[in-house]
Parts: C-alpha cells; structure tokens; sequence
C-alpha cells in the first residue's frame, strides 16, 4: 500500500522540516522527487540523503514568487503526478503591526508561490489524464490565532484555493486537497524561539507544546505520512478537502 513508484512528485520548500520530511517519505516509496527550493544548499543536502538511501531526487533552486522560472522549471520536469505546495514564511503581527511591505512579502510566497507553481503544473496534469495537488494550509486558517493576521490570511486563501482547484479539475481526474498542522516540531520553530524568546526558549517550547491538548507539537513525519496517503491511489476517493492535524487544538481546545 501507498507505494509512489513510477510518480514523480514536486515538493516546495523541501529543505527542511516538513518539505523535508515529505520529500525523504515519497522518495522511500518509490517516486522521483522534484525539490523547489531557494536554499541550494539545503536542497542539496535532502537530495543527497535521499539518494544516499536508494531514492531519486532532483534539486531545482528557484525563487517561487518568479513566475518565469517556475514556468521553466516545470517545463523542464515535463510530466508530473504530484505537486505539493508546501513552501511558506510566517509572520508574527497583527494588522497594526504589519507594514505593506510584510503583508506583501507574505502574499507574494504564500500564495502567489502557489499560484504560479499551479498554473505551471496544472497543464502538464491534463496531459498526463490527471495528478494529485496537495496544498499546505494550517490551523490559522479555520481558527483565530492571536498576532497572526498575515499568516492567516494567506493560510486561509490555500484552502480556498485547494476547494476552487479540486472543483474545476474534477473532469480532468486532478485531485486537490490540503493539510492543516498546528504547531510542527521543526527548525523553523527553534529559530523563532530564540529569536522572540531569548533565554526563555525552554519555558516557550514548552508552552507552545501544551497549547495542543495532546500535550506536545507535531513532528514533520506525522504530517508527511498524512501527505503520502493523500498523495497515494488508496485515497482516489478524496478530493476537495481540508485535514486536519493538530493534536486536537481545533476541536478540543475549549
């Protein structure tokens, strides 16, 4: 079951943490992973342990917020039956602390990135009689989540576009589906820490792990084992929809 053998799979930002994650699971199951990535080195090092451990991988370093060489990278990759968009940035802030320049560095990743990698990608799935689109959204796109205005507003415009995508590609057998975490283990999360929380990293790490009622963070495994399923024939069924996968956070947190 869920074998990716003969696929050949597109992961944004797969340099690290979740992407990673993503990138180092579908290559174990079989597919040939694509990684869009702006840190080379970073994509380079997934690249090397995947291959190191049997797999394929490829490391395209591109900037996703250019459209022009999305285009070209993709045309270069020819078919493709997964994509997952996957790369993002955050922002801590609300509205009043969000400058135009913050609100568009965010959009411009967060959804333009995506927009252009879908555009790019969609085309070649119709040629190909079909694909799997998996969208990265989170939490902070169903709930409100203090001094994340910007974030949110990007997170809740991936799940719009995964149900608008899942709706006009259903003729084409593409399906489109996303994923919510809440708080997810990863580099990403010790870097924030530190920088917003210096010499208190300990006591925040632990306050932010019991914020989910099951008492701890997620790991970037636990969502890419999700993102395998989703990506797999086993779920040929499932199209349109928004996971959840957050330790309880939404539905329990009262």
């Amino acid at each position: 079951m869920f074998s990716l053998k003969n696929k050949i799979a597109v992961i944004t930002g797969a340099g690290s943490g979740i992407g990673k994650a993503i990138a180092l699971l579908f290559a174990k199951q079989g597919a040939v992973v694509h990684i869009i990535e702006l840190d080379t080195a970073a994509a380079k090092a997934v690249v090397e342990e995947i291959v190191m451990n049997g797999g394929e991988a490829v490391a395209h370093s591109i900037d996703i917020t250019n459209q022009q060489q999305v285009n070209e990278v993709f045309k270069l990759i020819g078919k493709i039956d997964i994509l997952v968009n996957n790369a993002g940035i955050a922002h801590v802030g609300n509205i009043e602390q969000t400058s135009a320049e913050d609100f568009e560095r965010i959009f411009s990743v967060n959804v333009k990135g995506t927009y252009h990698c879908l555009y790019a990608a969609i085309p070649l799935m119709k040629e190909n009689k079909g694909g799997v689109i998996l969208n990265m959204a989170s939490i902070a796109a169903v709930v409100g989540i203090t001094d994340r205005f910007a974030y949110s507003m990007s997170k809740g415009a991936m799940q719009a576009i995964t149900l608008s995508i899942a709706k006009d590609y259903l003729q084409h057998n593409i399906r489109c589906n996303c994923i919510s975490p809440a708080r997810v283990h990863t580099p990403f999360v010790d870097g924030f820490i530190a920088k917003n929380y210096p010499e208190k990293e300990a006591a925040m790490f632990e306050k932010l792990s019991k914020s989910q009622p099951i008492g701890r963070m997620g790991t970037p495994e636990e969502v890419a084992a999700m993102a395998l399923y989703l990506c797999s024939d086993e779920a040929a069924f499932i199209t349109g929809n928004n996971y959840l996968i957050d330790g309880g956070f939404v539905n329990l947190n009262n």
